[in-house]
């Protein structure tokens, strides 16, 4: 799913201030790996994406100076934020492996399958490659058996907007830009501890009351552009992290 919009005037890999619409677009694509017999669970699946986001912009081929992937995303992020999400199973997400990224992995619940997500650098929007581009939108329904336990106390929360249905890909998309907001946001202390025990995060779906809270908590909020799914300038997720919390 395509989704860009968010706030990215505070992001560390800004080169310059450039008019983002005029600028070269690229895309930050993900696929996720959905087997027809074992599909993983809808919150896994978005939080595996919103890991994936995180591994790949902490990674040291996206962020020093002369690492493989650092003008990729740099471009990428001096433009609109889009990510996309794609499925892929069996020959075709084998071959989703052979391209350089990489797979990060969730976590088993209620006797279903671990989900995985695969990210990958930056490219062009128009400019995919084959490996990928044949690959799937459409399809990434997926649900939870049942209702996910509340957070772990002091665990970082991507909150769900509970007034907007999203399909599963669309809302892997926006986790995946909470994530990269509170990423920004963070210093330099706090991503590396965030980053020395895995990323650990929960999204889940806020109720009304706490939302309309969230909005205006001065958190990182995700606004999505409007080009699938939902209304442009629509609120989609608040990035709870409680090392901005303390600010």
């Amino acid at each position: 799913m395509t989704s860009s919009g968010t706030h990215p005037e505070t992001s560390p890999f800004r080169t310059a201030e450039t008019d983002r619409d005029a600028a070269p677009q690229f895309v930050l694509p993900l696929v996720v790996r959905i087997e027809k017999a074992a599909p993983p669970t809808r919150t896994d699946a978005l939080e595996t994406a919103a890991r994936a986001v995180l591994v790949l912009l902490s990674d040291e081929r996206a962020t020093a100076a002369d690492g493989a992937w650092a003008e990729a995303v740099t471009a990428w992020q001096d433009a609109r934020i889009r990510k996309v999400v794609r499925r892929a199973r069996g020959a075709e997400w084998r071959r989703a492996g052979t391209l350089p990224g990489i797979t990060v992995t969730g976590r088993a619940t209620d006797g279903r399958a671990e989900a995985e997500v695969r990210v990958f650098p930056p490219v062009p929007l128009d400019g995919w490659p084959k490996e990928l581009v044949k690959l799937q939108v459409s399809g990434t329904d997926l649900n939870d058996p049942e209702p996910p336990a509340a957070p772990v106390p002091d665990e970082p929360v991507l909150w769900m907007n509970p007034h907007i249905d999203m399909s599963a890909g669309k809302a892997m998309a926006q986790a995946g830009h909470g994530a990269q907001l509170a990423w920004w946001r963070l210093d330099g202390t706090a991503r590396a501890a965030w980053r020395a025990t895995g990323f650990p995060l929960a999204v889940r779906t806020a109720s009304p009351a706490h939302w309309e809270t969230l909005t205006t908590s001065g958190l990182p909020v995700v606004r999505d552009a409007g080009f699938t799914e939902v209304a442009p300038g629509s609120c989609t997720v608040v990035a709870d992290h409680p090392a901005l919390r303390r600010r």
